[in-house]
C-alpha cells in the first residue's frame, strides 16, 4: 500500500501544497495535526476552511468535542483505517501534518499502548507541575523512566503527564511500551520548509489574520458552551492566550505576542521531529515552484510513467 506524507512545520504551506496535489492526483487527505481533530476549534487551528474542504475530501478532522478523551492509538487506530479505506478505493492517501507523534506513529508502525485517561492521576499530575513547576515534573519521569524522560521536552507538560500516567497504570517504563514495527505502508514523504526569518513572518501574520477572522469570539463561544480553561484543547497556543485575555489576566497585545512566541517555538520543535538531515524527507522549499516539484515527486513515487498505478 503507498501513502504520501506531507510534513514540515507550521505556517509553511502544507495545506495547500496538500490540496493541489489531491486535487492533481486523485487523492484525499488525512490529517495529522493533534489540534485539528476537535470540534468548534476551527480559526485557532488553521483547520482547512470551508472551500478547501469542498476541493479534497478530507478525513480526521472535527472527531471529538474539546471535553472528549483523545489518544495517539485512537488517532493511529483511525487513520490507518482512512488511510486503508482511501487506497481501497484507489485514491492516492495523503497524510499531512506537523504533529511529529501521529505522523511517524503511522510512519513508522508504532505499536502505541492503548492506556485508558485516568483523570485522578492526571489532575493530581497536573496540579504537582502547577504548583512545582514544570521541571519538576519532568524530574519525576527521570526517575521513573529515563529513556521517556530523555525525548520529551520538559516544558510539554501534557506529554510528561501521559508518560507518567502510562507508566504508574501498567507498571511499564512509557518508553519500553512504544515500539515500531514494520509499517505498514512504502511511503513517499514530501517536506515543506522555508528560511527561518521568512517562515516567522508567515507565523505572525497568520496570528494576526486569526484575531481579524474571530478567534477571539471563537474561544468565548468555547467557554459559553463550557468548555474550561484547563480541558488539555484549551491550553494549546491561541486559546490559553486568548482565555487568559477574557479572563482579564492579560490585553489582547500582551495574548497576541505571546501567541506568536509560542507558534515560533513550536515550529523549532516540528524541526526536531522532521529533521534537515533525515534522508528519508524530500525536502522543499515553500515556493511557487513547490506544487509543481512536488507534483514529480509523487508521480514518480507512483509509477505513472511505467503503468504501475
Amino acid at each position: 500500500m503507498r501513502l504520501v506524507a506531507i510534513v514540515g512545520p507550521t505556517a509553511a504551506g502544507k495545506t495547500r501544497l496538500a490540496i493541489e496535489l489531491a486535487r492533481v492526483l486523485d487523492g484525499e487527505i488525512v490529517n495529522a495535526d493533534s489540534r485539528q481533530v476537535y470540534r468548534h476549534m476551527d480559526i485557532g487551528t488553521a483547520k482547512p476552511d470551508a472551500a478547501e474542504r469542498a476541493a479534497v475530501l478530507h478525513h480526521l478532522l472535527d472527531v471529538v468535542d474539546p471535553d472528549e478523551a483523545f489518544s495517539l492509538a485512537i488517532y493511529r487506530q483511525k487513520a490507518l483505517e482512512a488511510i486503508s479505506s482511501i487506497a481501497g478505493r484507489g485514491k492516492v492517501p495523503f497524510l499531512v501534518g506537523g504533529t511529529g507523534q501521529y505522523v511517524w506513529a503511522i510512519l513508522e508502525g508504532w505499536t502505541v499502548p492503548p492506556v485508558a485517561p485516568n483523570t485522578d492521576l492526571r489532575r493530581a499530575l497536573e496540579a504537582e507541575a502547577a504548583k512545582g513547576g514544570h521541571m519538576a515534573l519532568h524530574r519525576r519521569l527521570v526517575q521513573e523512566d529515563p529513556v521517556a524522560a530523555g525525548t520529551i521536552d520538559p516544558r510539554n507538560v501534557r506529554r510528561v503527564v501521559r508518560a507518567l500516567e502510562v507508566t504508574r497504570s501498567t507498571g511499564v517504563p512509557f518508553s519500553s511500551l512504544r515500539q515500531k514495527n514494520r509499517p505498514f505502508f512504502d511511503t513517499l514523504i514530501i517536506g515543506l520548509t522555508m528560511p527561518r526569518p521568512d517562515l516567522y513572518s508567515k507565523i505572525d501574520q497568520r496570528v494576526d489574520s486569526m484575531l481579524c477572522r474571530g478567534l477571539v469570539d471563537e474561544v468565548r463561544c468555547l467557554h459559553a458552551m463550557g468548555y474550561c480553561f484547563d480541558l488539555a484543547p484549551m491550553t494549546g497556543i491561541g486559546y490559553k492566550e486568548i482565555s487568559s485575555y477574557l479572563a482579564g489576566e492579560i490585553d489582547l497585545e500582551s495574548a497576541t505576542e505571546k501567541m506568536k512566541f509560542r507558534t515560533h517555538h513550536l515550529a523549532r520543535r516540528q524541526y526536531a521531529w522532521f529533521g534537515m538531515d533525515d534522508a528519508r524527507i524530500h525536502w522543499l522549499m515553500s515556493d511557487e515552484n513547490a506544487v509543481e516539484k512536488a507534483v514529480a515527486l509523487v508521480q514518480e513515487y507512483l509509477g505513472e510513467n511505467n503503468g504501475l498505478r
